[in-house]
């Protein structure tokens, strides 16, 4: 069978889900301009909450996932993994919490165009927000339906593709990856208001903390060791809390160097 081209101009997304990743991804890709809101659609069957979100900000919303399919170029399964039916023509996509502002980190599979989301929920009243991505092409997908999802999805956050042996572990750093950066905020607060400091002050300095180290990793390249090394003077603070850190179990490098 003939592999249509999609034009990477003027089509159409169709979400398979309306829960709050779609929501997420559906507004990063209308904010960032990547898709005006009327060439995005999805199907909300009696929860009249979900489909108020979607129209509030321009979003086709039907009746059927049928008529989602029908009227779409490119099918966003953002619904768990057993409920994918299984298709040739397909990319897979890992994400992370992080699509609405635009820092998702998602990484890209092989396999053939359906988009498949695997996602982990973190609570009903979260917004996601997607910095990274990771995909995967399946066995009928073309290299340009990989382009085209990595267009669509990089209009929300970085792309990264890995092959389909790798997906395992992409889930585990990337896509469970959150929760732990999460459990380091809390701690890195716990500890400022342990020494006397407002909880609010605590949380905003841990977090801003936590984005400003991510991004000097990101933006220069250096190995976070060596960024480590930089900020540690000889007998001072950092590097006394660095030693009760590696105590506690917190270096995963088990005496190896990579």
């Amino acid at each position: 069978m003939e592999t249509l081209l999609i034009s990477a101009e003027s089509f159409e997304v169709g979400f398979i889900g309306a829960g709050k990743m779609a929501e997420s991804i559906a507004r990063g890709v209308v904010a960032s301009g990547m898709r005006p809101p009327n060439r995005n659609s999805t199907a909300v069957y009696s929860n009249l909450n979900r489909r108020q979100v979607f129209e509030s900000f321009g979003v086709n919303v039907f009746s059927s996932s049928e008529e989602v399919i029908k009227e779409s170029d490119v099918v966003i399964f953002s619904v768990k993994p057993q409920e994918w039916s299984g298709q040739d023509r397909f990319v897979r996509v890992m994400p992370n919490t992080p699509a609405a502002v635009g820092e998702a980190a998602s990484g890209s599979f092989s396999e053939p165009l359906f988009a498949i989301y695997y996602y982990q929920m973190l609570s009903d009243d979260e917004h996601y927000v997607l910095r990274k991505i990771v995909m995967s092409l399946g066995t009928a997908a073309t290299e340009e339906d990989g382009a085209l999802v990595a267009k669509l999805f990089g209009s929300v956050g970085k792309m990264f593709k890995a092959d389909e042996k790798m997906f395992d572990a992409v889930t585990g750093l990337s896509g469970s990856g959150p929760a732990y950066i999460f459990l380091a905020i809390e701690a890195l607060a716990d500890g400022g208001v342990a020494a006397g400091l407002p909880r609010k002050l605590a949380l905003g300095l841990a977090s801003q903390t936590v984005l400003g180290g991510a991004t000097m990793v990101s933006k220069t390249g250096k190995h976070p060791g060596v960024l480590k090394d930089d900020v540690t003077s000889p007998g001072g603070t950092t590097i006394a809390g660095v030693h009760e850190l590696e105590k506690g179990s917190w270096s995963c490098n088990n005496g190896e160097q990579n």
